[in-house]
C-alpha cells in the first residue's frame, strides 16, 4: 500500500470513529471537503501542513496517520448517511 492510500485510509477510519463528515472535517482543518474525500480515496499527494491540520482536526499525532494499517484489514465504512439526531 503507498503512502496516499495509507493516510487516506487512516483519514477515514479516525473520521468515521469520531462521527465527523468530511464537511466538519473539512471546516474544522480549514480546507475544501472536495479535497478530504480526494485524500480519503488516496488521489492528492497531501503536504505535511495539510496533515498537521487534519490530525489537529481529528485531534490525534500526525505519525497516526501514517500507520500501515494491518494485511487483510477490512476497508473503513462510511459514516452513515443522513443527519445526527440533536442533543435533547
Amino acid at each position: 500500500m503507498d503512502a496516499r492510500a495509507i493516510i487516506g485510509w487512516n483519514l477515514r477510519r479516525l473520521r468515521v470513529e469520531q462521527g465527523l463528515s468530511q464537511e466538519r472535517l473539512a471546516l474544522t482543518a480549514g480546507i475544501d471537503r472536495a479535497y478530504v474525500g480526494r485524500v480519503e480515496r488516496g488521489s492528492e499527494n497531501v503536504t505535511i501542513t495539510t496533515l498537521e491540520a487534519i490530525a489537529r482536526a481529528l485531534s490525534v499525532p500526525v505519525a497516526t496517520l501514517l500507520i500501515e494499517p494491518d494485511p487483510g484489514a477490512e476497508r473503513p465504512q462510511p459514516l452513515r448517511a443522513g443527519r445526527r439526531a440533536k442533543a435533547g
